[in-house]
């Protein structure tokens, strides 16, 4: 080649031959053979990579001696594509014999690469061994830190980087602001730090960089931060539209998520119409909401827009169905899909286990099997709450045997807290203690939290002392658990104490979460308080209550006090509990829901024992089918009987 044709050709494209040729006394013609024959073996090989015959184009490389940058390209591309972590090294080795191992553009592609074949440490060593680092060499080596987990590490560069006066771009802060998410810190103070600077150098213009800055806050659980970003943005599209959706969706903020939808599909025109995942987050907080009418409508945009086929928006219709109180819909929806994964089944049993549907979920579960779908931790822990919530001990103790016998899968804490809460409901407290004693792991707070839970139902003080104690020393801030223990101490009339607990919460400054429904009425998601100025019912709906237990008391209806922490006399309990928000709900219900129609409420906390009897009267001489979702299942109200048979 002659030094002319040699200045036409970038350094970066060149590379020094391994098999070079001993004869200087070359004429022309040989050049000109030679030069053709390596043309037509790169073209070869990277004919080969397009096809995706990797194999073939790395054996043909051994004997290429000038491959060029395209070459190597179309490797390392094939190499991910066939998710081939031998054939990189492979490839990898040869570029660096060949001369290309300073090269900035492959060294991204390379990085890039590892990252998706999950090799964060050979990631690392190509950025570490090139001097030339560009721009776009650091933020690959960001992404793959982020994308693999490290967090803490993409942090460190991304300081190292700013030291030596390199500026970021937007790819950058997107990168940092994921590596901020996965770097451990349980507080959004680094993601703050980045986002003063994205606002310094000017990119809160950036869509990309906006919308990721809503989802880092999404992550943390700021959803005031988020919003205020969202709503700073000059303009939108799908992917942040769907961000801050998820966002509110994700952090129990469900009737927000929908407004944000509506508002959406209001302003944002046909150029930003819900994706599936978009519409995975709206189903996700009608199922919170119940709101049933919604998601159904959800479901017909789904069929209309053939949507149909994406396996998590049908798994998730299948849990919103259930979550709405109607699982013969979310039946249909699972016995329709044309392919199911674990996910679908695991949605199926849960939404069994949910509506106390116990012996149906473990029909479910075998059916799985059967079929060789190999069950995983979550649908253990789904058809073990199945069978603690219908009293199925027995079926619930064999299951948890097999887990590691059969299946391979060795027990968590949460499946320890399952068998604790199976054991604990059927008043088998001192067996579930020995269940904790036995363990070769810590316990931890779920699994303490299941035993209180229990010594809640049947008022055991000692059990309950001993795991307060230790829930108090894992969770210091936990106010529930105080109020258990403070709701047993009640119950056993130990009053002294009581108020003990109680000043303990005042001490570190504590409140115990309020009470709040959503029901569903006239296609609209409505919340109800205990304390509501913003109702224009509230006064009506008071007094309904008030009614309501005057005449079910003529009935043969004794209200439960017991959940009173006050050492009040009868009437005065009685005259706090009329206040409790599901009775509330059931109230407004009666008032806004048309006769006949299901009235579907969802609950934020356990519900009590007196406004489950409340709600048994009214379903009978009100002769309405009331459906209610708490924290832990669904109840199913119908002349004056309840679908748990008062077990949850």
């Amino acid at each position: 080649m002659s030094e002319c044709s040699k200045t036409l050709q970038p350094s970066h494209l060149r590379a020094p031959s391994r098999h070079r040729i001993s004869t200087t006394s070359l004429v022309s013609t040989s050049t000109l053979t030679v030069t053709t024959s390596t043309t037509n073996k790169n073209h070869s090989i990277q004919t080969l990579c397009r096809k995706g015959k990797l194999k073939q184009a790395i054996q043909l490389l051994s004997h290429e001696d000038n491959p060029t940058q395209l070459t190597y390209d179309l490797l390392i591309q094939s190499c991910t594509q066939n998710h081939s972590l031998s054939d990189a090294f492979t490839v990898h080795t040869n570029l660096t014999q060949d001369g290309f191992a300073q090269d900035p553009f492959l060294a991204t592609k390379l990085i890039n690469m590892y990252a998706e074949l999950g090799s964060a440490s050979h990631a690392r060593e190509v950025f570490d061994k090139i001097t030339e680092k560009t721009i776009y060499v650091w933020n690959a080596v960001f992404r793959a830190l982020a994308l693999l987990g490290d967090g803490e590490e993409a942090l460190r560069l991304y300081r190292r980087m700013n030291s030596i006066g390199m500026p970021s771009d937007r790819f950058t802060y997107t990168y940092i602001l994921k590596a901020c998410v996965v770097s451990g810190s349980e507080r959004p103070l680094r993601g703050e730090e980045v986002h003063a600077q994205v606002l310094r150098r000017g990119y809160e213009r950036h869509l990309h960089v906006m919308t990721t800055l809503v989802d880092m806050y999404a992550k943390f659980g700021c959803v005031e931060s988020a919003r205020l970003v969202f709503d700073s943005m000059p303009a939108k599209n799908l992917v942040s539209w769907s961000a801050m959706i998820a966002c509110f969706a994700k952090n129990a903020r469900p009737l927000e998520a929908l407004e944000v939808f509506r508002e959406m599909m209001r302003e944002g025109g046909d150029d930003v119409l819900p994706n599936s995942i978009t519409l995975v987050s709206v189903i996700q907080a009608c199922a919170a909401l119940s709101a049933l009418e919604q998601g159904k409508l959800i479901h017909g945009y789904v069929l209309r827009k053939g949507l149909d086929s994406i396996l998590p928006v049908m798994n998730a219709l299948v849990t919103m169905y259930a979550r709405c109180g109607d699982v013969e819909l979310g039946e249909n929806v699972f016995n329709q899909m044309d392919k199911r994964d674990v996910v679908s089944w695991n949605s199926m049993i849960s939404s069994y286990a949910v509506h106390g549907l116990g012996s149906k979920a473990l029909a479910t579960f075998q059916e799985m099997v059967k079929r060789g779908v190999s069950p995983t931790p979550v649908t253990f822990i789904s058809v073990l709450g199945a069978c603690s919530h219908s009293g199925l001990v027995d079926e619930g103790k064999s299951l948890f045997d097999s887990m590691r016998r059969e299946h391979g899968i060795r027990p968590s804490v949460e499946h320890y807290a399952c068998v604790v809460d199976l054991l604990g409901r059927a008043n088998r407290l001192e067996e579930a203690a020995r269940i904790i004693a036995d363990m070769r792991d810590e316990p931890g707070a779920m699994v303490w939290g299941a035993l209180l839970g229990s010594c809640r139902i049947h008022c055991n003080v000692e059990l309950a002392e001993r795991a307060s104690r230790m829930l108090f020393e894992l969770e210091p801030t936990n106010a529930g658990n105080y109020v258990l223990l403070a709701e047993i101490y009640a119950e056993a009339k130990m009053w002294d104490e009581v108020k003990r607990v109680k000043k303990v919460l005042e001490e570190k400054g504590l409140q115990k979460v309020p009470g709040c429904c959503w029901i569903e009425a006239k296609k609209r998601v409505y919340s109800i308080r205990s304390v509501d100025e913003v109702n224009p019912q509230i006064e009506l709906v008071h007094a309904l209550v008030v009614k309501l237990s005057e005449e079910m008391m003529e009935q043969g209806y004794v209200p439960e006090t017991k959940s009173v922490l006050y050492e009040l006399d009868t009437e005065e309990k009685q005259r706090v509990l009329l206040g409790h928000s599901e009775k509330l709900a059931v109230a407004f219900g009666l008032i806004n829901c048309r006769r006949g129609e299901t009235m579907r409420i969802s609950k934020n906390l356990r519900l009590c024992e007196d406004c489950h009897s409340f709600t048994k009267f009214v379903s009978k001489f009100a002769d309405r089918e009331i459906k209610v979702r708490d924290i832990n299942r669904f109840h199913h109200f119908r002349d004056g009987n309840c679908t748990c048979g008062d077990y949850w």
